[in-house]
């Protein structure tokens, strides 16, 4: 169905339920061979984890209302529950993605793991 919405598992009062991975990229030392890997190998990769469902990232800076932050790009990954989110992890594809890490994120990464639920 064309231009439908994602479905995501699980209901509170009518509406949907999801869980997301959120990786915070610190600044690289080289902003261009960051985007370059990231982008050609690193998402690639990342598309295989067993239960994704949907996978964004930021366009343009990472920035706090004050101005620029401590972030080169955030990516939001979304699954069907944290429980979900742990499987891909534990598989083959999960692991190597997690590796794939060290490849290109100099600067660092921190993620955060968490349910969701509307208010």
């Amino acid at each position: 169905m064309q231009g439908a919405a994602p479905r995501f598992a699980g209901t509170i009062k009518g509406r949907e339920k999801m869980a997301k991975l959120i990786a915070l990229y610190r600044h690289p030392k080289d902003a261009s061979a960051f985007d370059r890997y990231y982008f050609s190998t690193h998402v690639p990769l990342a598309k295989t984890l067993p239960g994704l469902k949907k996978y964004d990232v930021s366009d343009g800076g990472v920035n706090t209302p004050e101005g620029p932050s401590a972030y080169r790009l955030a990516a939001t990954l979304y699954f069907d529950s944290v429980a979900d989110i742990q499987a891909a992890f534990a598989s083959p594809e999960g692991q190597k993605t997690a590796a794939d890490l060290g490849n290109f994120a100099d600067g660092g990464v921190e993620l955060l793991v968490f349910d969701t639920k509307d208010v």
